[in-house]
């Protein structure tokens, strides 16, 4: 980058202003496409993240003092002010986190906007029911804010993973601190600004930049923070769950997945195939989703193989701001050791590389599509989340044997099935351990529609009602009806 280029320093936001870290320090964000400098980012401290809790826990009475129906209008207005600034939004999120931008474009940015207007609209719906428990009593429920919430977000989909938490949050009428992935924070940065504008009080919304370990850690510790919810991965999971247990907090996790994308001798091949291409190489393979085992029936197997390697072929590796960029980078050099280190164990357990399994020869941290085929069920690629442009191909004889295999992962988010027979989907659909199934098609979210898993997927649900259920206390409010009101005692 050139030296004359004035690089952007940004600090917390936290009680609606922008504080300087207490520890004075910054981290270097890095554009993963060029490997270039484009920003300077505060590294919060514990202190940081105590400051913004009390913010947090003050503006609990004010958000709540406003009307159900005014926090849907700050909501919508926070998703006008996105749509407003969006090109804006749309190249931090590409820069930052080396996506192609008609990717963010086409799906991360409008997500991101009808979430912040679905749940702008739950805010004055969320009601509880009058309960006839008794003829001498009313006992009704409602549904009261969880309190504080601490988000941690990852940084494979930082701003629509990011809203997929912020807005439910708020329109239950919690505060909340966000801590956003150190290596992609600039598009949580600038919601929070937005949020600001839109007419949000402050401490609502804060945003708390930094390590895991140190931002997310006090987080998980803080006695202020009433729950966390996280998407990432499963050993930070375990590490949340261990340390939210010292005071009981509620915890929300969205964690890992190795997803089977089963496809039948006969199914639709030329759709299964360019569904399950993309589904391993979509955002070179940083999705929990990814359908990074294919599972492909004995008398399809060659056949499948050969049209894998011809779409592979056809993805445009390039530059993220070039629209017919069809796959970037990965996120860092660190990933990219990562997803290259299991490309070598993948050939080290004896299953066959066909194609790709090289850092591409530019600057950027780049991977080639990868395919290997004679993967057994049992090796490392096979059970192991990569998180990069790498496909097992997996054989299997019959329906028995698919589920055998699809369901033989300590994960459980989602699942593909492709097939003619109606009967056989909605067989493997029913028997698959998966939060969700989808049935010759593959990798479509909403957020009306809940989304998560079980086992090393995580627990609890996003999107939809059911997100109501994370940020929500059910309350029981009994009323005798045969005591007299203000009597003596």
């Amino acid at each position: 980058m050139n030296a004359s280029i004035n690089i952007p320093k940004h600090d917390l936001l936290i009680d609606g202003k922008r504080v300087p870290p207490g520890t004075g320090n910054y981290s270097t964000i890095l554009n993963p496409a060029t490997e270039e400098v484009i920003a300077y980012v505060a590294s919060g401290s514990a202190r940081d993240v105590d400051v913004a809790v009390r913010a947090a826990r003050a503006a609990l009475k004010v958000w709540n003092g406003i009307r159900a129906a005014e926090r849907g209008m700050i909501l919508n207005r926070l998703a006008d002010l996105m749509e407003k600034n969006q090109d804006e939004l749309i190249s931090l999120e590409s820069t930052n986190a080396g996506k192609p931008i008609a990717s963010v474009r086409r799906q991360d940015m409008p997500a991101a906007i009808d979430t912040t207007r679905y749940y702008a609209g739950w805010t004055d719906k969320i009601m509880g029911q009058v309960v006839p428990a008794r003829t001498d009593a009313l006992t009704y429920t409602v549904r009261e804010p969880v309190g504080v919430v601490g988000a941690i977000v990852p940084w494979n989909f930082p701003i629509m993973i990011g809203m997929w938490k912020i807005a439910p949050a708020l329109a239950c009428g919690c505060t909340m601190v966000v801590k956003p992935a150190e290596l992609t924070p600039l598009t949580a940065i600038r919601i929070g600004e937005l949020a600001l504008e839109a007419g949000m009080p402050p401490g609502v919304l804060n945003i708390v930049t930094g390590r895991g370990s140190v931002v997310g850690d006090a987080m998980v510790a803080h006695p202020g923070v009433d729950k966390v919810t996280f998407t990432g991965s499963p050993n930070i999971g375990r590490g949340i769950m261990q340390g939210a247990a010292s005071n009981f907090k509620r915890i929300t996790l969205e964690l890992g997945g190795k997803s089977a994308n089963i496809i039948f001798k006969d199914a639709d091949l030329d759709n299964a195939v360019r569904a399950g291409a993309s589904g391993v190489f979509f955002n070179a393979g940083q999705v929990c989703s990814a359908g990074s085992r294919i599972l492909v029936q004995n008398e399809v197997y060659d056949e499948v193989v050969d049209r894998l390697i011809q779409r592979a072929k056809e993805i445009r590796i390039g530059d993220t701001v070039q629209q017919d960029t069809i796959m970037g980078p990965l996120v860092s050099s660190g990933q990219m050791k990562t997803v290259l280190d299991y490309i070598d164990i993948g050939k080290k357990e004896g299953a066959s590389c066909i194609y790709g399994g090289e850092r591409v020869d530019r600057k950027g941290f780049y991977v080639e599509p990868t395919i290997f085929t004679n993967v057994e069920h049992e090796m490392r690629i096979s059970q192991e989340e990569i998180f990069g442009p790498v496909a097992s191909v997996i054989r299997f004889k019959d329906e028995a044997d698919a589920i055998r295999i699809a369901n033989g992962t300590a994960f459980s988010l989602a699942a593909g099935v492709w097939s003619g027979d109606i009967g056989r989907v909605h067989r493997v659909a029913h028997a698959l351990k998966a939060g969700t199934v989808w049935i010759n098609t593959y990798g479509f979210t909403d957020v009306r529609l809940p989304w998560g898993g079980t086992g090393e997927s995580g627990f609890g649900r996003e999107h939809g009602e059911a997100a109501l259920e994370n940020f929500t206390e059910p309350k029981t409010i009994w009323l005798s009806l045969t005591e007299r009101l203000g009597s003596p005692r």
